[in-house]
């Protein structure tokens, strides 16, 4: 018996529970396998046992992957290949064992988690929300190493298999059954019965007919083709030929470069590791498995991976940050909101909360108002219900969970009252007395607003400490990041309430100081800004876009701006610009974009073209989606483009304009820490993941080297590129952001308020 696997009995069967003491959930570690290697040592050998069930002892998780501190102690590439190499033998164990061996799955059962539930012979899952399954190694720039890229396509396929693979998406139990992965679905109170049958069924089904747990659970495979529809029987005949499979790995490469823009090696090298395993037919032990192996101890060694994986552990800690410098400040419970403004936003918030299960009263100014936003949250779960990510039933509990009103009704028993109102100061100054004439005396009034300190808007509070920022991206429910500004006046329970608060609704939230711009908006300016002076100096709109998705932006900043409305823009920089004019001029120019009703896509007409029915939400076939410019807006500027300027050029003006900015934000205590920079930026904004965020960038690119650049550009381009102070003061110290050597001071974690200690 062991701490972390224990053996329990039913009849014949031992039910083999997995329980990692002192930890809210399992993960693979050495001590963990040990111990599992053992409880599978004497299934094999105690001839009582005829058939086994793997089932967790944690209340919602069966293995949620690798313990990633694990992979930290790996020094070379070789290390790697044979960290993977005993994984993959031990999992080659549980496939080759001569007893049926059932997974069953309530919870996470991710990376190595689902790697462990492939080895075994049949998986039963619960039908539970928290019930998921997948592979996320490449979001961590690995691979899985344990055979996951040989058993996945074996079990359902190389398209299907690759489609999981190469994304890290997750499957709850119901789709994961529709893929092949899992053998039955069952409510989660009948787990362990439901495996116990699956045991019992399959003991009866070999005695009948004596043959290997694997071939009586793949059987189904013979008779596949009969229920297949045309679309299967294709991938099927892409598969089991070698000019098919060369035909679907190309393609599958070609579109995999398309979306990584080769930053990303890991899924390249996934990739390949299922090529090869193809060609052998996965056989245990070949080619594929080496591939695997060598591909894991590559990709650990890669910096790509130690930036994302640096990521992961800086999310995981922000989930146990409570957003004060007082780690024992409470958090005060929310059962009911209000959302004033039923825009976009706020119906965006409203459905973020009501998911979460929270009580949500929507107000505008008129029912049709309200309707629009109610229709909004309503076309998000109808969107999830055709994509079977949720249910009729779950959408039905969740648009119950929004009541709409014009009036102040129900905002008296609201916690938290957010406000999504024009940014219209006056306004805000008249809502924020309004509600504090009808709210409970404790509640919280937060705003979204994106340019107006939180300071300005608490002027007109009676209870200002209970006034604060929660500044959410759109489109809400699909952007990640919550941006909570605190004034100096907010109180600690406050900050407390509002970051437990974005973390029930499933955001990743960091806490920043106010200021203008807070932190997002403020690095976002200068960076388009700078794009924007590049244009003017004759620059394609092209040529800009290409130089910054080279260099990892998911989009760029000229296509940004039509995305986020040329409109918006330029109030938005107007107020920053107001603030930080001795260093931020701009080039003239997006006045007449504005004259000339200019506004991006939402209007279809911007700096590309855009098909005015499919602009406002309407499909059509000659819809450009923004791939071409428009070369009248050239005219519009006064600009002849044609100057030629090198991609890498283009790119280090802009980003150093983001990363310096931030480097201020840091130094004057908009921060808490560099930490929260990185995941403001990356979360937010579309920071390169694999470049770290701008701190662990700066680290990287060497902060002296950074400052001697950044004096270049301002010889040469003026003052705009003036470095921040805190920069020169690192660079004499000789620090970092992030400790490099144990003995560099920590700026990275939460309390310094970019107050770098004096060494």
């Amino acid at each position: 018996m062991s701490e972390f696997v224990r053996i329990e009995r039913q009849g014949n069967i031992a039910i083999l529970v997995l329980d990692v003491p002192g930890e809210p959930v399992n993960t693979l570690s050495p001590k963990f396998s040990d111990a599992f290697a053992a409880a599978i040592s004497t299934v094999e050998t105690d001839a009582s046992i005829a058939a086994a069930v793997v089932i967790s002892g944690k209340k919602d998780n069966f293995i949620a992957g690798a313990d990633i501190k694990v992979l930290e102690t790996v020094r070379t590439a070789d290390e790697g290949v044979e960290l993977s190499k005993q994984g993959q033998a031990a999992l080659l164990r549980l496939a080759r064992l001569p007893k049926p061996l059932i997974a069953a799955i309530n919870g996470a059962c991710l990376g190595g988690g689902l790697e462990v539930a492939l080895a075994c012979h049949y998986r039963v899952a619960t039908d539970d929300k928290k019930t998921k399954l997948g592979l996320p190694e490449v979001q961590l720039g690995l691979l899985p190493g344990a055979g996951g890229t040989q058993r996945l396509p074996k079990l359902i396929g190389i398209a299907a298999a690759l489609d999981l693979i190469l994304t890290g998406k997750q499957l709850n139990a119901k789709r994961a059954k529709a893929a092949g992965i899992v053998d039955v679905v069952c409510p989660a109170p009948l787990l362990r019965q439901a495996a116990i049958d699956a045991a019992e069924k399959l003991l009866k089904r070999n005695a009948a007919a004596p043959r290997s747990p694997l071939a009586a659970t793949s059987a189904w495979f013979k008779a596949l083709p009969g229920h297949l529809n045309q679309k299967d029987l294709t991938a099927l005949a892409l598969e089991d030929n070698p000019l098919g499979r060369k035909v679907l790995f190309d393609q599958a490469r070609k579109a995999l470069r398309s979306k990584t823009g080769g930053h990303y090696p890991a899924p390249e090298l996934a990739l390949e590791a299922v090529r090869i395993g193809a060609t052998c037919g996965f056989a245990d032990d070949g080619a594929g498995y080496a591939a695997e192996a060598a591909g894991f101890g590559k990709l650990l060694m890669s910096p790509e991976s130690k930036q994302l994986i640096n990521i992961f552990f800086a999310t995981t800690a922000l989930k146990k940050d409570n957003g004060c410098d007082d780690a024992t400040v409470q958090a005060r419970p929310v059962e009911q909101i209000a959302m004033l403004g039923a825009g976009l936003m706020g119906a965006g918030i409203a459905y973020v909360s009501a998911n979460a299960g929270i009580a949500v009263r929507l107000k505008d100014r008129d029912a049709a108002s309200v309707g629009k936003g109610l229709a909004y949250a309503r076309d998000i779960l109808d969107e999830r219900v055709r994509k079977r990510r949720s249910t009729p039933r779950d959408r039905a509990d969740i648009m119950a969970k929004i009541s709409p009103t014009t009036d102040y009704a129900g905002v008296r028993d609201a916690s938290v009252i957010i406000e999504a109102v024009f940014e219209d100061i006056e306004l805000k100054h008249k809502i924020v007395r309004e509600v504090e004439s009808v709210c409970s005396p404790t509640a919280i009034f937060a705003s979204n607003t994106s340019t107006i300190p939180i300071t300005t808007i608490a002027r007109a509070a009676a209870r200002p400490g209970q006034v604060i920022g929660m500044h959410y991206f759109s489109p809400v429910q699909k952007m990640p990041l919550l941006e909570i500004i605190v004034t100096d006046r907010t109180e600690p329970w406050v900050v407390a309430t509002c970051v437990e608060l974005g973390k029930r609704q499933g955001k990743t939230v960091i806490v920043v100081h106010d200021g203008v711009g807070f932190y997002t908006s403020r690095i976002l300016g200068p960076y388009m800004n700078e794009a924007f002076h590049v244009l003017s100096e004759g620059v394609a709109v092209e040529a800009i876009d290409q130089a910054l998705t080279a260099f990892g932006y998911p989009v760029g900043p000229v296509k940004l701006l039509d995305e986020v409305g040329i409109d918006v823009a330029h109030k938005a920089s107007s107020v920053v610009k107001a603030a930080f004019a001795h260093r931020l001029d701009s080039p003239p120019g997006i006045e007449a974009l504005i004259a000339d009703d200019r506004k991006g896509r939402k209007n279809g007409r911007g700096f590309y073209l855009y098909n005015t029915a499919a602009s406002k939400g309407r499909k059509s076939k000659r819809d450009t989606g923004g791939r071409e410019v428009d070369v009248t807006v050239y005219k519009t500027l006064g600009i002849t483009p044609g100057t030629a300027m090198a991609s890498e050029q283009i790119a280090t003006r802009c980003w150093l304009q983001m990363v310096n900015e931030a480097a201020h934000c840091f130094g004057e205590g908009v921060l808490r820490s560099a930490r929260d920079g990185d995941i403001g930026a990356i979360f937010g904004l579309g920071f390169p993941p694999f470049r770290g965020g701008p701190f662990r960038f700066a680290d990287s690119y060497g902060i002296p080297a950074l400052l001697a650049t950044l004096q270049a550009h301002e010889q040469r381009y003026g003052k705009r590129f003036a470095p921040a102070p805190v920069l020169a003061d690192m660079a004499a110290r000789g620090q970092t952001f992030y400790p490099v050597d144990g003995k560099t001071p920590n700026l990275a974690e939460p309390g310094h308020h970019g107050k770098p200690p004096l060494v």
